[in-house]
């Protein structure tokens, strides 16, 4: 098993995947550019990214690629439709950075509130400007907004209560019983948190449905001098309607991504909207704490072990929900080499698609139930040319699958 890491990766992963017994080629400094050539030189089984881009091109240059693996929760760096049409699975490792993602939020909400890289930039000019700094709003018992209140979510409330914060949110799953359990307010949408909160955090998956969810709209319904804080993805956000509200709602912003951002560890950065006055913006570091990173690694050790070993994926990100099967064709048999082939033969002969196999052996290996999923019910005379054509089936027998089911 050959494994390459296309990103900074902790040392503890390495020694650990060596351990394994994996061949491990480890090249931090590649770029999304730089990355075909190097699954073609390699030509891995597993490939670890961080934030280099996993694109198209990239996943058609590893031959022997079966797995990418993002050490951290994000996959909007990966292009995850072009590694199921070539039958790469995509995993990545939620969870593993929300504490320290909600201490950076933490960290953003109180450089909005005392701007704190205001004061640290005027001393180091060498100006003393304290009639202005004291004009502090202050946390305690102000409502922070939570949109999205998944695990990163979930500990940033736990902060935001340890301030004397109300707690306010909304989440695609959140019920009002879940947000009574949570200790929380319960909002019926991103807009209600907009308009009930002092500070809003933002949490949500990068998609085509969260794109500018932060919208003129959302900005207008927050509350004139509210903060807002980003460590999701920067597309979530309209800039240019943030940028208006900064200048005309005196809205401030703690942001540790925004669209546009350099691909590497260094660059230039070009965006009009972190230099506005009342904007603080960091690296896109939410999960980069020592602590974050062990975690992933030795979550990433878990989803390669699992892999190796038995097959599995864990956090599979591309694995079909609902299969799209008619029917299920369960076939008992001894169990002898042939009889899958046969049945599979028979199916092909007639157009019929399998597309999920599960075979369960039963106690003393002598017997199997194979259960194969159908594209299309296979007709009768199909069914008695598997059920007579090899001697080592015992029977056959075919189910039609409720589409209405959940």
């Amino acid at each position: 098993m050959k494994v390459l890491i296309a990103d900074k990766f902790e040392k503890v992963g390495i020694d650990g995947l060596k351990e394994l017994g994996a061949t491990v080629v480890s090249k931090p400094e590649l770029t999304a550019d730089d990355l075909p050539g190097a699954l073609r030189e390699v030509d891995p089984n597993i490939l670890i990214v961080r934030s280099t881009k996993v694109t198209a091109d990239a996943l058609h240059a590893g031959k022997s690629l079966g797995l990418v693996i993002r050490a951290g929760a994000g996959i909007d760096t990966i292009d995850v439709p072009a590694a199921s049409a070539r039958g790469i699975f995509v995993s990545n490792c939620p969870g593993r950075n929300s504490i320290a993602v909600a201490e950076l939020v933490m960290g953003l909400v109180l450089s909005c509130d005392r701007r704190i890289p205001d004061q640290v930039a005027d001393i180091r000019a060498g100006k003393w400007n304290k009639a202005e700094y004291s004009k502090a709003r202050g946390l305690h018992g102000r409502t922070l907004g939570i949109v999205g209140l998944g695990q990163i979510g979930r500990e940033i409330a736990v902060r935001a209560r340890a301030f004397g914060m109300h707690v306010a949110a909304w989440s695609r799953n959140l019920t009002i019983e879940s947000a009574e359990h949570l200790g929380v307010t319960y909002c019926e949408s991103p807009l209600e948190v907009a308009r009930v909160s002092d500070v809003v955090s933002i949490n949500v998956a990068s998609t085509a449905e969260t794109k500018h969810l932060v919208d003129a709209e959302f900005l207008g319904s927050m509350r004139r001098g509210a903060y807002l804080v980003n460590t999701s993805r920067g597309q979530v956000v309209d800039e240019a309607a943030l940028a208006q509200a900064v200048r005309t709602r005196g809205i401030r912003a703690g942001l540790d991504v925004f669209q546009n951002e350099p691909a590497g560890g260094t660059g230039e950065v070009a965006s009009e909207l972190v230099r506005e006055p009342g904007v603080y913006v960091t690296h896109h570091v939410g999960a980069s704490t020592e602590q974050a990173q062990t975690a992933i690694a030795h979550e990433v050790l878990r989803i390669v072990q699992e892999y190796a070993e038995r097959g599995g994926v864990p956090n599979c990100v591309n694995r079909l929900a609902k299969s799209t099967a008619t029917h299920v064709l369960a076939v008992r048999h001894q169990n002898r080499p042939g009889v899958l082939a046969h049945v599979f033969r028979e199916l092909a002969d007639r157009g019929v698609n399998v597309e999920e196999v599960e075979n369960i052996i039963y106690h003393g290996a002598k017997a199997t139930l194979a259960r194969v999923h159908l594209s299309s019910r296979p007709d009768d005379t199909a069914l008695a040319a598997i059920r007579d054509g090899n001697s080592d089936i015992i029977s056959v027998d075919l189910t039609a699958i409720d589409r209405s089911a959940p």
